[in-house]
């Protein structure tokens, strides 16, 4: 794996002895120690933490992750990443969108690992709870905005424009929406008249008519004079939205462009249509909670979701017609996570071995860091002899030489030892903790985001076989975590191995 280091010491920092080559040759020890290649270095140094986001260096590492460059970010805490919470968890977004990890050697956070992967989903879930807090603040102001017809963010939809605080035409724009209501009445199919639209030179505001864009255009009321307002909601950022309960929505009169005759022959065509043409859509893989994860225990063959119109509850069927819904398989996992059984005597030797290594370790680190202070006070005494003319340059220039080297060797010394404590703590993170979080998933499952949810299911499960009678939950267990037993759910409500 290729990885890059992330330094940034403030002046002060440094002032106290927090050098950037400490932080360095931390790093580099402890990716030697797991087998990667560090293949670049962002320096920050001297940098504030408050925000980082714009800065050359932040954009250069960000792009590397994108283009593949590095597949893992390496520093010393999450406040060296970054101060900003906001800029943090955008940071943490593009590392789980492109694959990366983003190891803390301070917080032993290593999302390469399952142990690491889980922390980052609490991590993420509690700052989404924080964020989720400050949002319904302000989503609460939404929608007595909305009833006073005032601009609840946003330019207006296509053909309008706010003007003093009024939502009213825009001349250009609205001569557009005109035309497409005309054509459409004329064609009755919404790609012949993008095509339409786009042959007299007609474009949508950012780009030219597609089907969906102007399907969404003719189906709105605002273009009879009833502007729909507080009818959705963000999935979160980069995502998709959805629509509210119906009885959020808010209404308020506007100006319209059609007349109510048109808009309705318009939206009764569009309804004939969609009934005409009504099919069994193709399955679409990673856009269902278990996705990929799901095996037919009768052929072997995977299981898909079909989607159709109206589908509520994601039905994962297989060729030989074997099927599950996936509000069963949500309800069985979340009993999963309370029945995982730990095996004390499975790790209990080992993970006393790594904590006797890191106590030895941190013995010998204390030993250096003394000879260390001693190295220093005696360059310091040196320094004070050459200034009082009680030792000349030539005496100087010898000892200062031969201390600086024993500084450098005790700075590289004291550098891996420190690497090596931080594998070994990070190795040695407890079973106990992960035990913990993962039961009271079930308590914070509605908290996270739907990406959150998929990231949990694969940090914990291999693949979910579907039989007859029963369905198999396999976790997915690496040597350090074979604490985990695989269950098996018998549809009576039961629990066995």
């Amino acid at each position: 794996m290729k990885a890059g280091i992330w330094i940034r010491v403030s002046t002060d920092e440094q002032a106290k002895g927090e050098s950037p080559k400490h932080h360095e040759a931390r790093a580099r020890m402890y990716a030697e120690l797991k087998g990667w290649e560090v293949v670049e270095v962002y320096d920050l140094s001297g940098v504030s933490g408050k925000e980082i986001l714009s800065h050359p260096e932040t954009q250069r590492m960000l792009d590397d992750v994108k283009s593949g460059r590095i597949q893992a970010l390496i520093f010393s805490k999450l406040a060296r990443l970054a101060r900003n919470v906001k800029e943090l968890l955008e940071i943490a977004e593009v590392f789980q969108k492109h694959g990366a990890n983003l190891v803390s050697l301070d917080e032993n956070i290593d999302t390469s690992t399952p142990a690491g992967r889980l922390l980052f989903v609490v991590i993420g879930a509690l700052a989404q709870w924080e964020r989720e807090e400050i949002a319904e603040r302000v989503r609460a102001s939404v929608p007595v905005r909305a009833r006073m017809g005032k601009n609840t963010g946003g330019i207006g939809p296509f053909g309008y424009k706010w003007e003093n605080g009024k939502l009213v035409p825009n001349p250009d724009e609205a001569y557009v929406v005109k035309r497409a209501f005309e054509l459409y009445l004329e064609t009755g199919k919404l790609l012949t008249t993008c095509k339409k639209l786009e042959e007299e030179g007609l474009r949508a505001r950012k780009s030219k008519f597609r089907p969906v864009t102007l399907k969404r255009i003719l189906t709105d009321t605002v273009y009879r004079g009833l502007k729909r307002a507080n009818y959705t909601r963000s999935k979160g950022k980069g995502k998709s939205w959805e629509l509210k309960p119906e009885e959020e929505w808010v209404y308020f009169e506007v100006e319209p462009i059609v007349d109510e005759e048109t808009w309705e022959k318009v939206n009764e065509m569009i309804r004939k249509n969609e009934e005409k043409y009504k099919h069994v859509r193709i399955p679409k893989e990673g856009r269902y909670l278990f996705s990929g994860l799901v095996i037919c225990g009768n052929c072997g063959g995977k299981m898909y979701v079909y989607p159709y119109e109206g589908m509520k509850d994601p039905v994962y069927r297989c060729r030989c017609r074997n099927k599950v819904r996936e509000s069963l398989l949500e309800k069985k996992f979340l009993e999963g996570l309370e029945h995982l059984v730990v095996k004390p005597e499975h790790f209990k030797n080992v993970a006393e071995e790594e904590k006797k290594k890191i106590d030895d370790l941190k013995e010998v680190k204390r030993g250096y860091e003394n000879e260390y202070k001693k190295v220093k006070h005696k360059i310091e005494r040196l320094f004070s002899l050459w200034e009082d003319g009680i030792i000349d340059k030539g005496t100087f220039k010898t000892r200062f030489e031969n201390l600086k080297k024993q500084e450098e060797e005790l700075e590289a010394a004291l550098g891996k030892l420190q690497a090596e404590i931080d594998f070994y703590s990070i190795k040695e993170m407890s079973i106990d903790f992960i035990i913990d979080r993962a039961r009271t998933f079930k308590d914070m499952w509605n908290l996270l985001e739907f990406e959150e949810k998929k990231e949990l299911v694969k940090a914990i499960i291999d693949r979910i076989q579907v039989g007859k009678e029963k369905i198999t939950f396999l976790f997915s267990c690496p040597e350090e975590f074979m604490t985990f037993e695989n269950y098996a759910h018998i549809y009576r409500d039961s629990w066995h191995k």
